[in-house]
């Protein structure tokens, strides 16, 4: 079950994320990292200035968009760019001095560079906050190179940033990866209707008919699937309807037990199954709840409206409590799942 479980979501992530990271890079965008697990130690490659990759644990994942990080721009980021390129590598006290600012400023400047994927981060080994200018065009990490104009450096990797973006073309990052599930799921319905084909049981006599349907109707019977997934969603916010919707939800437990099921079905089964998944997963990561799609895409409606960015505080809080929210979520319907399928007494 679990190797079954890890497959599906392998892939589906894969499928989110990739979406996101295309989009990135259309819009010119620099993505430092496409990992498939949770963030921690990885191997992997690097290619176009991404390391693509896997980490230690190899559930989920994630593409690192830069330039997300919330809050206003520090007004620093010019110089301790050239500083830190000129020198190779230097710690962030000594960036501060050269500058003329405050340490707190100078550390705050230097993360949110290290958020644009312009320096790289201090190491583990590192006795003090060192920066280095990352392996690029040639130079090696932390080896020293002329900047010879520091505002048009500074220009040059802020195109790059998710936050030099409209709105519509963030919107267009944020919600790439549902609809990559969403189209997934659209085109493994045509493969199933339409190539692979389906059973038809005549109810009078008995006999099974194999038969396949034109792409048209394939397409229609998923969009049909994701509008009865999107009303199901729709009844979590209605009081009448969301302990119902609730419990007939499941945790990654039972798509562990479903999966391996699906699998025993025959490979037919097991794509249809990865299909509802999909969807699942895609409609889910709109809810208006941060840290999910959804809920970003609210704050860049709430920021749009009042045109200010919304604070690293503030979002911190937001996410806590989406959090929260989902985590109770996910005890509430890890305990049907434990109780339905290891103890076989919820109905």
């Amino acid at each position: 079950m679990v190797i079954f479980l890890v497959i599906i979501l392998s892939v589906l992530v894969f499928v989110h994320e990739g979406g996101h990271y295309l989009v990135a890079r259309a819009l010119g965008v620099r993505v430092t990292e496409f990992m498939l697990g949770f963030p921690g130690p990885n191997i992997g490659f690097t290619w176009h200035g991404t390391k693509f990759g896997v980490t230690a644990v190899p559930l989920g994942g994630y593409a690192r968009v830069c330039g997300m990080e919330p809050g206003e721009e520090s007004p620093h980021l010019a110089g301790l760019m050239r500083v830190v390129y000129q020198h190779g590598t230097i710690d962030m006290e000594d960036a501060a001095r050269e500058l003329g600012i405050s340490d707190d400023d100078a550390f705050a400047g230097l993360e949110q560079l290290v958020e644009w994927g312009t320096i790289e981060m201090p190491r583990k080994t590192d006795d003090y906050n060192t920066y280095r200018a990352p392996e690029r065009d040639g130079y090696e990490s932390g080896q020293a190179r002329e900047v010879p104009d520091e505002q048009a450096f500074y220009e040059s990797e802020r195109r790059q940033q998710y936050r030099s973006l409209g709105f519509f073309k963030r919107c267009a990052i944020l919600l790439a990866g549902p609809a990559m599930n969403l189209l997934f799921a659209i085109v493994v319905f045509v493969i199933i209707y339409s190539v692979l084909g389906f059973d038809v049981v005549d109810q009078a006599t008995g006999a099974t008919t194999h038969m396949t349907v034109d792409p048209g109707r394939a397409i229609m019977a998923g969009f049909n699937y994701i509008g009865a997934v999107f009303m199901a969603i729709l009844g979590l916010f209605n009081p009448q309807t969301a302990a119902e919707t609730v419990s007939n939800s499941t945790s990654i437990v039972g798509i562990a037990v479903m999966s391996k099921t699906a699998f025993d079905a025959g490979f037919t089964e097991f794509l249809a199954f990865s299909a509802m998944i999909s969807v699942s997963l895609g409609l889910m990561n709109m809810l208006p709840i941060p840290p999910l799609d959804g809920g970003r895409f609210i704050i860049e409606i709430y920021q749009l409206i009042r045109r200010k960015n919304i604070t690293m505080r503030a979002l911190n809080a937001l996410s806590a409590a989406g959090m929260m929210l989902v985590f109770g979520f996910f005890l509430i319907m890890l305990n049907q799942d434990i109780q339905r399928f290891v103890f076989g007494n919820w109905s």
